[in-house]
């Protein structure tokens, strides 16, 4: 794996870099050799909040995980717990789905020595929930209103502008994102 780290409002270190470096490579384990990928690392101090953002894009998958705490080598460490953590529970899903999209070759190693994964343990999702309303047009302001006055996280509505489906979001850091039908 190729390690892009990058600091902002941070600087990175040798030290920093090299411990980010060997946290990561922990995860390397899982994957099969053949299978190479960049792996970006966006490591961010906010009044006083060390942030560290890592994705792992490979073959479609991406893996993602971000964390935050008063130290950012105990974030590096979270990060990676997570990241580990979600590799172990969608490893055999994930292969048995490469496996039939493109023949017996895997994205995750099949025997790890470390961690083994049971067929049996697979989750179900269980859909608790359904709702059904129709799209009133609306541009992305009129969106934004309606899901605060929701109190929603997000909302979907069909543009007027663009005539798609489109979802509003709030983000972590209070603004707004808007995803559109491509």
């Amino acid at each position: 794996m190729n390690y892009n780290i990058r600091g902002q409002r941070v600087q990175v270190t040798d030290a920093l870099r090299d411990y980010t470096e060997k946290k990561l490579s922990r995860l390397e384990k899982y994957f099969d050799p053949s299978i190479t990928s960049e792996v970006n690392v966006t490591l961010t101090v906010t009044k006083g909040q060390h942030t560290v953002e890592v994705t792992i894009p490979t073959s479609g998958l991406i893996l993602r995980a971000e964390e935050k705490s008063e130290d950012m080598y105990s974030s590096i460490d979270l990060v990676v717990d997570k990241l580990e953590r979600q590799i172990r529970k969608h490893k055999t899903k994930l292969n048995r789905k490469f496996r039939q999209a493109s023949g017996s070759k895997a994205l995750f190693r099949e025997n790890s020595t470390s961690v083994s994964v049971l067929e049996d343990e697979e989750e179900d999702f269980e859909l608790v929930r359904t709702k059904s309303f129709t799209f009133k047009p609306m541009d992305i302001e009129e969106a934004i209103l309606q899901m605060n006055m929701l109190g929603h996280e997000f909302f979907v509505f069909s543009n007027s502008d663009s005539k798609s489906v489109n979802v509003v979001y709030k983000r972590n850091d209070g603004k707004y994102g808007l995803i559109e039908q491509g």
